[in-house]
Protein backbone atom coordinates (compact mmCIF):
# COMPACT_ATOMS: atom_id res chain seq x y z
CA UNK A 1 0.00 0.00 0.00
CA UNK A 2 0.88 3.65 -0.45
CA UNK A 3 1.83 5.77 2.20
CA UNK A 4 -1.65 6.74 4.39
CA UNK A 5 -1.33 9.62 6.40
CA UNK A 6 -2.08 9.89 10.14
CA UNK A 7 -2.77 13.78 9.44
CA UNK A 8 -2.52 15.66 6.15
CA UNK A 9 -0.04 18.12 7.99
CA UNK A 10 2.78 17.16 7.19
CA UNK A 11 1.91 14.14 4.79
CA UNK A 12 4.25 16.08 2.02
CA UNK A 13 7.80 15.57 3.69
CA UNK A 14 9.28 11.80 3.34
CA UNK A 15 11.15 10.95 6.02
CA UNK A 16 14.01 8.50 6.40
CA UNK A 17 13.99 6.77 10.02
CA UNK A 18 17.42 5.52 11.08
CA UNK A 19 16.94 5.16 14.63
CA UNK A 20 16.26 2.80 17.58
CA UNK A 21 15.51 2.93 21.59
CA UNK A 22 13.91 5.85 22.64
CA UNK A 23 15.15 9.13 21.67
CA UNK A 24 15.27 8.78 18.07
CA UNK A 25 12.27 6.99 18.04
CA UNK A 26 10.28 9.75 20.15
CA UNK A 27 11.74 12.32 17.24
CA UNK A 28 10.01 10.58 14.35
CA UNK A 29 6.69 9.49 16.08
CA UNK A 30 6.16 13.39 16.37
CA UNK A 31 6.71 13.64 12.66
CA UNK A 32 4.68 10.08 11.83
CA UNK A 33 1.63 10.78 14.02
CA UNK A 34 1.10 14.72 11.78
CA UNK A 35 1.36 12.33 8.60
CA UNK A 36 4.93 12.39 7.64
CA UNK A 37 5.73 9.64 5.04
CA UNK A 38 7.89 7.85 7.31
CA UNK A 39 10.00 4.76 6.18
CA UNK A 40 11.77 3.14 9.03
CA UNK A 41 15.01 1.59 8.13
CA UNK A 42 15.66 -1.74 10.03
CA UNK A 43 18.61 -4.59 9.04
CA UNK A 44 16.93 -7.70 8.03
CA UNK A 45 16.02 -10.00 10.33
CA UNK A 46 18.37 -12.79 8.55
CA UNK A 47 21.10 -10.69 10.08
CA UNK A 48 19.56 -9.04 13.54
CA UNK A 49 19.89 -12.02 15.41
CA UNK A 50 19.37 -11.53 19.08
CA UNK A 51 21.39 -7.96 19.17
CA UNK A 52 17.97 -6.00 18.90
CA UNK A 53 17.82 -2.51 20.39
CA UNK A 54 14.56 -1.57 21.86
CA UNK A 55 12.79 -4.18 23.37
CA UNK A 56 10.54 -7.05 21.79
CA UNK A 57 9.03 -6.15 18.83
CA UNK A 58 5.37 -7.45 19.99
CA UNK A 59 5.95 -5.36 23.60
CA UNK A 60 3.67 -2.41 24.54
CA UNK A 61 6.57 0.31 24.37
CA UNK A 62 7.92 -0.49 20.75
CA UNK A 63 4.17 -0.43 19.61
CA UNK A 64 3.87 2.74 21.02
CA UNK A 65 7.26 4.05 19.52
CA UNK A 66 7.01 2.91 15.97
CA UNK A 67 3.30 3.57 14.95
CA UNK A 68 2.53 5.34 11.66
CA UNK A 69 5.66 4.00 10.11
CA UNK A 70 6.49 1.58 7.02
CA UNK A 71 9.19 -0.27 7.35
CA UNK A 72 12.07 -0.97 4.88
CA UNK A 73 14.82 -3.63 5.13
CA UNK A 74 17.98 -2.84 4.29
CA UNK A 75 21.17 -3.88 4.92
CA UNK A 76 23.35 -0.35 5.41
CA UNK A 77 26.87 -2.23 5.33
CA UNK A 78 26.58 -3.76 1.71
CA UNK A 79 27.73 -1.34 -1.20
CA UNK A 80 23.78 -2.55 -2.59
CA UNK A 81 22.02 -2.18 0.27
CA UNK A 82 23.88 1.43 1.44
CA UNK A 83 23.03 2.22 -2.80
CA UNK A 84 19.35 1.62 -2.26
CA UNK A 85 19.09 4.34 0.87
CA UNK A 86 21.23 6.83 -1.30
CA UNK A 87 18.38 6.44 -3.78
CA UNK A 88 15.89 6.96 -1.50
CA UNK A 89 17.92 10.20 0.39
CA UNK A 90 18.07 11.44 -3.28
CA UNK A 91 14.29 12.87 -2.85
CA UNK A 92 13.90 12.76 0.96
CA UNK A 93 13.29 15.76 3.03
CA UNK A 94 14.65 14.38 6.05
CA UNK A 95 16.99 11.61 7.50
CA UNK A 96 16.80 11.24 11.26
CA UNK A 97 20.07 9.26 13.14
CA UNK A 98 21.23 8.48 16.57
CA UNK A 99 23.95 5.86 15.93
CA UNK A 100 26.96 6.91 17.75
CA UNK A 101 28.67 9.80 15.88
CA UNK A 102 31.18 7.69 14.16
CA UNK A 103 29.26 5.44 12.62
CA UNK A 104 27.25 7.48 10.02
CA UNK A 105 30.87 8.41 8.97
CA UNK A 106 31.60 4.73 9.05
CA UNK A 107 28.77 3.67 6.78
CA UNK A 108 28.87 6.97 4.18
CA UNK A 109 25.30 8.11 5.15
CA UNK A 110 26.40 11.40 6.85
CA UNK A 111 25.05 14.63 6.20
CA UNK A 112 28.30 16.04 4.31
CA UNK A 113 27.71 12.80 1.56
CA UNK A 114 23.73 13.18 1.44
CA UNK A 115 23.66 16.46 1.25
CA UNK A 116 25.48 16.71 -2.12
CA UNK A 117 23.20 15.06 -4.05
CA UNK A 118 20.22 16.91 -2.15
CA UNK A 119 21.22 20.00 -0.57
CA UNK A 120 17.67 20.61 0.58
CA UNK A 121 17.66 17.76 3.05
CA UNK A 122 17.37 18.23 6.87
CA UNK A 123 19.41 16.14 8.39
CA UNK A 124 18.97 15.43 12.28
CA UNK A 125 21.42 13.53 14.47
CA UNK A 126 20.48 12.84 18.14
CA UNK A 127 23.07 11.49 20.74
CA UNK A 128 23.69 10.90 23.92
CA UNK A 129 26.60 13.84 25.05
CA UNK A 130 26.90 15.88 21.76
CA UNK A 131 28.58 15.09 17.83
CA UNK A 132 31.98 16.01 19.48
CA UNK A 133 33.77 17.21 22.65
CA UNK A 134 35.07 15.18 25.01
CA UNK A 135 32.46 12.73 25.46
CA UNK A 136 31.27 12.54 21.99
CA UNK A 137 32.46 8.57 21.76
CA UNK A 138 30.52 7.34 25.10
CA UNK A 139 27.42 5.14 25.02
CA UNK A 140 24.51 7.88 25.98
CA UNK A 141 21.50 6.28 28.11
CA UNK A 142 18.69 8.48 29.96
CA UNK A 143 19.57 7.76 33.31
CA UNK A 144 23.22 8.79 32.69
CA UNK A 145 21.99 11.90 31.18
CA UNK A 146 19.77 12.31 34.19
CA UNK A 147 22.84 12.26 36.31
CA UNK A 148 25.96 13.79 34.22
CA UNK A 149 22.98 16.73 33.28
CA UNK A 150 22.57 17.30 37.32
CA UNK A 151 18.60 16.59 37.30
CA UNK A 152 18.86 13.61 39.68
CA UNK A 153 20.79 15.75 42.08
CA UNK A 154 17.56 17.69 42.99
CA UNK A 155 15.08 15.14 42.76
CA UNK A 156 13.98 12.85 45.86
CA UNK A 157 13.75 13.38 49.46
CA UNK A 158 16.46 15.78 51.33
CA UNK A 159 19.45 13.26 52.28
CA UNK A 160 18.09 10.78 50.41
CA UNK A 161 20.23 10.24 47.47
CA UNK A 162 20.08 10.74 43.88
CA UNK A 163 16.84 9.63 42.13
CA UNK A 164 16.14 8.89 38.86
CA UNK A 165 13.30 10.47 37.44
CA UNK A 166 10.73 7.82 36.51
CA UNK A 167 10.63 8.43 32.75
CA UNK A 168 13.04 8.36 30.37
CA UNK A 169 12.60 12.14 30.34
CA UNK A 170 16.07 12.92 28.77
CA UNK A 171 15.70 10.25 25.90
CA UNK A 172 11.61 12.28 25.31
CA UNK A 173 12.30 15.28 25.74
CA UNK A 174 15.90 15.00 22.98
CA UNK A 175 13.02 13.15 20.73
CA UNK A 176 10.78 15.97 20.88
CA UNK A 177 13.69 18.55 20.37
CA UNK A 178 14.69 16.89 17.72
CA UNK A 179 11.64 16.92 15.96
CA UNK A 180 11.15 20.63 17.09
CA UNK A 181 14.46 21.36 15.03
CA UNK A 182 13.39 19.45 12.04
CA UNK A 183 10.34 21.48 11.50
CA UNK A 184 12.00 24.93 12.30
CA UNK A 185 14.33 23.51 9.69
CA UNK A 186 11.94 22.86 6.77
CA UNK A 187 9.99 26.23 7.85
CA UNK A 188 13.45 28.33 6.88
CA UNK A 189 14.30 26.07 4.29
CA UNK A 190 10.92 27.85 2.58
CA UNK A 191 12.67 30.62 2.49
CA UNK A 192 16.37 29.29 1.48
CA UNK A 193 16.01 26.62 -0.01
CA UNK A 194 18.45 24.73 1.75
CA UNK A 195 18.93 22.17 4.55
CA UNK A 196 21.13 21.66 7.11
CA UNK A 197 22.20 19.32 9.62
CA UNK A 198 20.88 19.59 13.14
CA UNK A 199 21.99 17.88 16.18
CA UNK A 200 20.97 17.72 19.71
CA UNK A 201 21.88 15.05 22.48
CA UNK A 202 20.33 13.68 25.60
CA UNK A 203 22.80 15.91 28.31
CA UNK A 204 21.70 18.98 26.01
CA UNK A 205 17.96 18.31 26.27
CA UNK A 206 18.61 17.44 30.16
CA UNK A 207 20.06 20.65 30.85
CA UNK A 208 17.52 22.96 29.30
CA UNK A 209 14.68 21.18 31.19
CA UNK A 210 16.31 21.94 34.37
CA UNK A 211 14.72 25.52 33.27
CA UNK A 212 14.49 27.66 36.46
CA UNK A 213 16.81 25.36 38.89
CA UNK A 214 19.71 25.96 35.84
CA UNK A 215 18.63 30.23 36.53
CA UNK A 216 18.96 29.51 40.26
CA UNK A 217 22.70 28.74 39.41
CA UNK A 218 23.68 30.79 36.43
CA UNK A 219 22.09 34.39 37.71
CA UNK A 220 21.45 33.63 41.71
CA UNK A 221 24.79 31.27 42.17
CA UNK A 222 22.70 29.39 44.26
CA UNK A 223 23.27 25.00 43.71
CA UNK A 224 19.63 23.67 43.90
CA UNK A 225 19.09 20.70 46.65
CA UNK A 226 16.58 18.27 46.81
CA UNK A 227 13.28 19.37 48.33
CA UNK A 228 11.21 15.82 48.04
CA UNK A 229 7.65 16.59 47.27
CA UNK A 230 8.02 20.47 48.55
CA UNK A 231 8.70 22.98 45.92
CA UNK A 232 11.94 24.66 46.05
CA UNK A 233 10.83 28.08 45.99
CA UNK A 234 6.72 28.38 46.56
CA UNK A 235 5.81 27.28 49.94
CA UNK A 236 3.11 25.73 50.88
CA UNK A 237 3.77 23.47 47.98
CA UNK A 238 3.55 19.99 48.45
CA UNK A 239 1.81 16.51 49.79
CA UNK A 240 0.18 16.47 52.34
CA UNK A 241 -1.53 13.46 53.87
CA UNK A 242 -5.76 13.06 54.01
CA UNK A 243 -7.72 10.66 56.15
CA UNK A 244 -7.74 8.12 52.96
CA UNK A 245 -4.69 8.76 50.98
CA UNK A 246 -2.45 12.09 49.47
CA UNK A 247 -3.38 15.82 48.06
CA UNK A 248 -0.42 18.23 46.03
CA UNK A 249 -1.59 21.74 47.38
CA UNK A 250 0.35 24.77 45.58
CA UNK A 251 -0.14 27.84 47.44
CA UNK A 252 1.69 30.87 45.36
CA UNK A 253 1.04 34.30 46.30
CA UNK A 254 -0.38 35.84 48.91
CA UNK A 255 -4.19 36.24 47.66
CA UNK A 256 -3.95 31.76 47.32
CA UNK A 257 -2.06 31.61 50.67
CA UNK A 258 -5.43 33.80 52.81
CA UNK A 259 -7.57 31.55 50.83
CA UNK A 260 -6.22 28.21 51.63
CA UNK A 261 -5.56 29.69 55.68
CA UNK A 262 -9.60 30.21 55.50
CA UNK A 263 -10.42 26.99 53.75
CA UNK A 264 -8.38 25.27 56.19
CA UNK A 265 -9.99 26.99 59.25
CA UNK A 266 -6.39 28.27 60.25
CA UNK A 267 -7.10 32.26 59.86
CA UNK A 268 -4.00 32.35 62.57
CA UNK A 269 -2.14 31.42 59.90
CA UNK A 270 -1.75 33.81 57.47
CA UNK A 271 -0.36 37.24 59.64
CA UNK A 272 1.54 34.20 61.94
CA UNK A 273 5.04 36.09 62.28
CA UNK A 274 6.88 32.82 61.18
CA UNK A 275 4.54 32.57 58.00
CA UNK A 276 3.37 36.17 56.77
CA UNK A 277 5.87 36.47 53.82
CA UNK A 278 6.86 34.16 51.62
CA UNK A 279 10.44 34.01 52.63
CA UNK A 280 9.25 33.22 55.94
CA UNK A 281 6.79 30.37 55.53
CA UNK A 282 10.07 29.17 52.93
CA UNK A 283 12.60 28.98 56.53
CA UNK A 284 9.89 27.60 58.67
CA UNK A 285 8.69 25.16 55.77
CA UNK A 286 8.85 21.90 58.02
CA UNK A 287 7.03 23.52 60.93
CA UNK A 288 4.47 25.14 58.72
CA UNK A 289 3.46 21.73 56.66
CA UNK A 290 3.12 20.26 59.82
CA UNK A 291 0.39 22.27 61.24
CA UNK A 292 -1.31 22.41 57.91
CA UNK A 293 -1.47 18.48 57.83
CA UNK A 294 -3.17 18.47 61.16
CA UNK A 295 -5.75 20.21 59.39
CA UNK A 296 -5.69 18.48 56.08
CA UNK A 297 -5.38 14.86 57.49
CA UNK A 298 -9.18 15.59 59.24
CA UNK A 299 -10.98 15.23 55.98
CA UNK A 300 -10.89 12.83 52.44
CA UNK A 301 -8.76 14.09 49.64
CA UNK A 302 -12.46 14.47 47.03
CA UNK A 303 -13.33 16.69 50.51
CA UNK A 304 -10.31 18.97 49.75
CA UNK A 305 -10.37 18.60 46.31
CA UNK A 306 -13.49 19.60 45.89
CA UNK A 307 -13.43 22.50 48.89
CA UNK A 308 -9.63 24.14 47.16
CA UNK A 309 -10.81 23.67 44.08
CA UNK A 310 -13.96 26.13 44.73
CA UNK A 311 -12.21 28.83 46.63
CA UNK A 312 -9.68 28.74 43.99
CA UNK A 313 -6.56 27.40 45.51
CA UNK A 314 -4.82 24.66 43.18
CA UNK A 315 -4.43 20.87 44.04
CA UNK A 316 -5.31 17.84 42.64
CA UNK A 317 -5.33 13.85 43.73
CA UNK A 318 -2.36 11.91 43.53
CA UNK A 319 -3.29 8.93 40.78
CA UNK A 320 -1.79 5.61 40.17
CA UNK A 321 -1.58 5.33 36.13
CA UNK A 322 -4.96 3.49 36.26
CA UNK A 323 -6.30 6.27 38.02
CA UNK A 324 -4.98 8.69 35.73
CA UNK A 325 -6.49 7.23 32.82
CA UNK A 326 -10.11 6.72 34.06
CA UNK A 327 -10.10 10.40 35.35
CA UNK A 328 -13.06 12.25 33.89
CA UNK A 329 -11.00 15.51 32.46
CA UNK A 330 -8.35 12.67 30.82
CA UNK A 331 -11.41 11.06 29.31
CA UNK A 332 -12.75 14.38 27.90
CA UNK A 333 -9.66 15.18 26.67
CA UNK A 334 -9.63 12.06 24.59
CA UNK A 335 -5.93 11.70 25.56
CA UNK A 336 -5.88 8.06 24.12
CA UNK A 337 -6.56 6.61 20.56
CA UNK A 338 -6.96 3.04 19.10
CA UNK A 339 -5.45 1.86 16.46
CA UNK A 340 -5.28 -2.28 14.71
CA UNK A 341 -2.66 -4.35 14.18
CA UNK A 342 -2.51 -7.55 11.87
CA UNK A 343 -0.60 -9.33 14.69
CA UNK A 344 -1.55 -7.80 18.20
CA UNK A 345 -5.07 -7.17 17.39
CA UNK A 346 -6.55 -3.31 18.69
CA UNK A 347 -4.22 -1.54 20.77
CA UNK A 348 -4.91 1.72 22.35
CA UNK A 349 -1.85 4.65 22.92
CA UNK A 350 -1.55 8.22 23.98
CA UNK A 351 -1.89 10.11 21.08
CA UNK A 352 -0.56 13.57 20.42
CA UNK A 353 -0.88 16.28 23.49
CA UNK A 354 -2.30 19.14 21.27
CA UNK A 355 -5.17 19.25 18.85
CA UNK A 356 -5.67 21.29 15.64
CA UNK A 357 -9.02 21.42 14.48
CA UNK A 358 -8.39 21.29 10.64
CA UNK A 359 -5.53 18.76 10.68
CA UNK A 360 -5.69 16.26 13.47
CA UNK A 361 -3.34 13.73 14.19
CA UNK A 362 -4.49 9.80 13.72
CA UNK A 363 -3.30 6.30 13.86
CA UNK A 364 -3.47 5.30 10.53
CA UNK A 365 -1.11 2.31 10.82
CA UNK A 366 0.35 0.48 13.94
CA UNK A 367 3.79 -0.66 14.03
CA UNK A 368 5.36 -2.47 11.07
CA UNK A 369 6.65 -6.12 10.79
CA UNK A 370 10.58 -5.78 9.73
CA UNK A 371 10.19 -5.34 6.49
CA UNK A 372 6.66 -5.40 5.66
CA UNK A 373 7.02 -2.55 3.55
CA UNK A 374 9.94 -3.32 1.79
CA UNK A 375 8.34 -4.56 -1.71
CA UNK A 376 6.41 -1.82 -1.76
CA UNK A 377 8.55 1.29 -1.33
CA UNK A 378 11.52 -0.84 -3.74
CA UNK A 379 8.58 -0.82 -6.31
CA UNK A 380 8.35 3.23 -5.51
CA UNK A 381 12.29 3.12 -6.70
CA UNK A 382 11.72 0.93 -10.01
CA UNK A 383 12.60 -2.15 -8.55
CA UNK A 384 11.26 -5.20 -10.58
CA UNK A 385 10.11 -8.50 -8.85
CA UNK A 386 12.89 -10.94 -9.98
CA UNK A 387 15.25 -8.08 -8.60
CA UNK A 388 13.56 -7.47 -5.21
CA UNK A 389 13.89 -11.57 -4.98
CA UNK A 390 17.77 -11.20 -5.74
CA UNK A 391 18.37 -8.47 -3.14
CA UNK A 392 16.38 -10.74 -0.45
CA UNK A 393 18.56 -14.31 -1.62
CA UNK A 394 21.47 -12.02 -0.77
CA UNK A 395 20.48 -10.54 2.42
CA UNK A 396 20.25 -6.80 0.91
CA UNK A 397 16.57 -6.66 2.15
Amino acid sequence: MPHKPASPALKKYTVLDLTRVRAGPTCVRQLADWGANVIKIEIPDTLAGSNQMGGSREGSDFQNLHRNKRSLSLNLKDEEGRKIFLELAQTADVVVENFRPDVKFRLGIDYETLSKDNPGLIYASISGFGQDGPYADRPGFDQVAQGVGGLMSITGLPGQGPVRVGIPVADLTAGIFGAQGILVALLEREQSGKGQWIQTSLLQAQIFMLDFQSARWLVDGEVPAQAGNNHPTTIPTGVFKTSDGEINISVAGEIIWQRFCDEIGRNDLFDHPDYNTGEKRSDNRDALNALIEESICLNTTAHWVGAFNLAGVPCGPINTIDQTFSDPQVKHLKMTKKVDSKALGTLEFVGQPMTLNRTPSSFALASPECGEHTEEILESLGYSTSEIAELRGNNIV
